[in-house]
């Protein structure tokens, strides 16, 4: 089969010198042989010069780089590129390590591989698509998966269903056990069991992405009265729970969250009383809570997917930490974080410095948070830095 073309503007090459493996659809001047939406293409520059070579959709990034150098993406190139993050979270401790047999083996465009992403849960790989030529992939990549995890996984399951664009008109994308078929969903994370609802949880069935986070905070808990909001799955409380906190209540308003945190709690620690769950709405029970909380965890969904919504964004996060830095007692600890990929780190300590001078509270930057090491960052695509947090010290 013919690859198609893809040819540059003039001087629109400078961002793929510098190696950004996006290619917006403002920079094309034209296209050869009409591919089809996930189709392999190469690009060249106005004077005819290759310059890579990537997965072909429609909408505002119409190429995502594979390859810089001019080579076949089959069976060996999948191989290799798992090979080499395999290879890094190997270096990490992440691997063969039975303390935690949960971390992220391919994280898009900070593993070269933009468009996907492989969380690893004990045998069970999960697989999200987030570009319709990941998607087309998907059976090489699983096959390829399964050669290089060489008895690692057994399981891989695929969960794109809502990642994939919604402009493609693809087929098959439902989300469904490519190989395999496993029913055990328990893993370990630091020596702590949770369950994973890949099936139907948000992600790939959790937020791997915390796991040091978690760690920092069960440094903190011991004697703490700990209230961990839109917990989702309840990993910062039995972290909390384990770091010796006092009392720890966990706050969502889905009811599945909260049943998933009480199972999960349940795992680690059976019949304990210091934790209780309330399916509620977070700025709802802010509101209501009084000031029993020496330490509190603020973990929100993204409040902005996209620019436009940036703005009322960081009201979100102004609001929501207003609130905490009001009710949290002296001398606690505040955990607050932004996984929005368009709110920028010096936009979301903007907000947060905003809620602190309402509150008028006396206020210390302890940490300064983000993405673990097996979420890693392309130096050359800082769009991929899109967890930031601060722990905070409130007088």
């Amino acid at each position: 089969m013919t690859t198609s073309k893809v040819y540059l503007k003039a001087g629109k090459e400078e961002s793929l010198k510098r190696f950004h493996p996006w290619i917006f659809s403002g920079a094309i001047a034209r296209i050869e042989n009409k591919p089809q939406e996930g189709e392999v293409v190469k690009v060249y520059t106005s004077k005819n010069e290759f310059i890579a070579i990537g997965h072909y959709q429609i909408g505002s990034i119409m190429v995502r780089v594979l390859s810089f150098k001019e080579e076949n993406i089959d069976e060996k190139f999948w191989e290799t590129r798992l090979e080499e993050a395999l290879n890094l979270r190997r270096s990490l401790g992440l691997v063969d390590n039975p303390e935690n047999n949960t971390y992220r083996l391919v994280h898009g465009e900070g593993d070269n591989l933009p468009g996907l992403i492989i969380d690893i849960y004990g045998e069970t790989a999960v697989i999200q698509s987030h570009s319709a030529g990941m998607h087309m992939e998907r059976t090489k990549i699983s096959n390829a998966l399964i050669k290089v995890m060489k008895g690692y996984i057994s399981h891989i399951y695929y969960k794109s269903e809502t990642t994939l664009p919604f402009k493609a008109d693809l087929l098959s994308t439902e989300n469904g056990f490519l190989i395999g078929g496993s029913t055990e969903n328990v893993a370990i994370e630091n020596g702590l069991k949770f369950q994973v609802d890949w099936l139907k949880g948000q992600k790939t069935g959790f937020f791997v992405d915390q796991r040091e986070n978690r760690q920092l905070l069960e440094k903190y808990a011991k004697g703490r009265s700990v209230l961990n909001m839109f917990c989702y799955t309840g990993g910062f409380s039995f972290y909390a729970m384990r770091g010796g906190a006092h009392l720890v209540h966990s706050v969502d308003s889905s009811a599945k969250a909260i049943s998933l945190t009480n199972e999960n709690v349940a795992l680690n620690f059976p019949s304990d009383e210091r934790h209780q769950a309330f399916a509620e709405d977070a700025f709802k029970y802010l509101e209501e809570m009084g000031d029993k909380y020496d330490l509190i965890v603020l973990d929100p969904p993204a409040f902005a997917k996209h620019r436009d919504a940036l703005r009322n964004a960081l009201r979100g996060y102004t609001k929501l930490n207003a609130k905490a830095f009001e009710k949290i007692k002296p001398g606690g600890i505040l955990f607050t974080f932004s996984c929005s990929q368009v709110v920028s780190k010096q936009d979301f300590r903007t907000a947060v410095f905003t809620a602190a001078a309402q509150s008028g509270r006396s206020v210390s930057i302890l940490h300064q948070l983000t993405q673990p090491a097996d979420h890693p960052i392309n130096i050359y695509h800082p769009e991929g830095e899109y967890l930031k947090g601060l722990v905070l010290y409130v007088k």
